[in-house]
């Protein structure tokens, strides 16, 4: 009986023994296991500290280093966009500046180089290399040809590049691609929301117009006031946001635009009222008072002709950038006051510091408007 008590008692250390070894090595492994964890972990943070991934407005996947200090845009719809997020971070511009880009943009911005890439204008790659940039922008409102143009200038120049949509309706998303890619999410997203809610407002506000209230309104462009702009082409789709009855019935013209239309189809059409290109930039605007041949035309008749506003940056088309945004309210507010119902001297003013860095005189500001408001 002894024995067999002994006998169980060996048995018992023995299975006690193998527990307690089985419950350290359990400890040792949990113990170790985070520290290799953790370790990886850092190792993996230490690998891509500061990476940046981007999808663009073409779904293409770019990474950057770090958060950009420096970049380019190819065009000058892109251009405005990196000015207006953060022109620190711009190495240069599409052409040269105008006297009247200049009188609204901050000095210090004026001497940054014209290093091409709009219309014959070519890129001087050799001038941009020399200044290095994080990466470049390609914006325009035909996103397969974006491809094979990211897919040329990425081949010469080895910088990544990233795709914007210069659609009006997708500039917040613009915005939020582009302040990823520079690390200026917050005030991405700020500008975002100006343009959201600027596009939602005048959806609303321009859907219960009624048909018959709408006014004939034509687009003259050039040095004679001769070429316009259909409904439906992207150059005049300010005008068709806010409710505006585009009278020019002639064909869309890819990209460039400018259709050519004859005095007589304006005689016929004879809207109730014009807005011109400014005499700056090479309009009609002032020529349209004197000009015999335009006298009879209704909006002519009645004193409805309008500049469109064009410093810095033109608010109703070329470059089609986010300066069409600040247009929307401008042309909603001439057309339809009534509907557009704010100040537009306080819409001006708050766009110009907020989106161009410039706070308005009232000098400035009425010098602005007073070719383009009612009085």
């Amino acid at each position: 009986m002894l024995k067999r008590f002994i006998s169980l008692s060996l048995i018992l250390i023995l299975i006690l023994s193998i527990l307690v070894g089985c419950s350290q090595d359990a400890a040792n492994v949990a113990e170790n296991e985070p520290v290799a964890e953790e370790e990886n972990i850092v190792e993996e943070a230490q690998e891509n500290d500061g990476e940046i991934e981007i999808v663009d407005m073409a779904g293409r996947t770019i990474r950057l280093a770090k958060a950009a200090d420096k970049a380019f845009a190819t065009r000058p719809t892109g251009t405005i966009l990196l000015y207006t997020l953060n022109p620190d971070k711009m190495i240069g511009w599409n052409y040269d500046l105008r006297e009247g880009e200049r009188q609204f943009i901050p000095e210090k911005y004026h001497s940054l180089p014209n290093l091409g890439g709009s219309g014959k204008n070519a890129i001087n790659i050799e001038e941009l290399l020399k200044l290095d940039p994080d990466f470049l922008i390609i914006m325009e409102e035909n996103v397969e040809k974006s491809l094979s143009d990211a897919e040329e200038i990425e081949q010469q120049t080895g910088k990544p590049t990233i795709i914007l949509d210069s659609d009006i309706h997708r500039l917040d998303e613009a915005y939020e691609v582009l302040g990823k890619a520079l690390g200026e999410e917050e005030r991405a997203k700020e500008l975002a929301e100006y343009c959201r809610k600027t596009m939602d407002e005048a959806k609303n506000l321009a859907k219960d117009i009624p048909e018959d209230e709408r006014l004939a309104v034509y687009y003259a462009q050039g040095p004679e006031g001769l070429e316009t702009e259909p409904s439906g082409s992207w150059h005049a789709e300010v005008l068709d946001l806010v409710g505006g009855r585009n009278v020019a019935e002639v064909e869309v013209k890819a990209d460039t635009g400018k259709s050519l239309v004859s005095i007589e189809q304006l005689l016929n059409w004879n809207p109730d009222l014009i807005i011109s290109w400014d005499d700056e930039r090479g309009g009609y605007y002032s020529g349209i008072f004197e000009d015999p041949t335009w006298q009879s035309i209704k909006a002519v008749e009645e004193g409805e002709v309008y500049e469109i506003p064009n410093r810095p940056f033109n608010w109703f088309d070329r470059p089609p950038s986010v300066n069409r945004i600040l247009g929307v309210r401008w042309l909603g507010n001439l057309l339809y006051p009534e509907v557009f119902d704010y100040d537009i001297e306080e819409v001006v003013k708050e766009f110009y510091s907020l989106f161009y860095h410039w706070d308005l005189s009232e000098g400035q500001l009425e010098n602005l408007l007073k070719n383009s408001t009612r009085h």
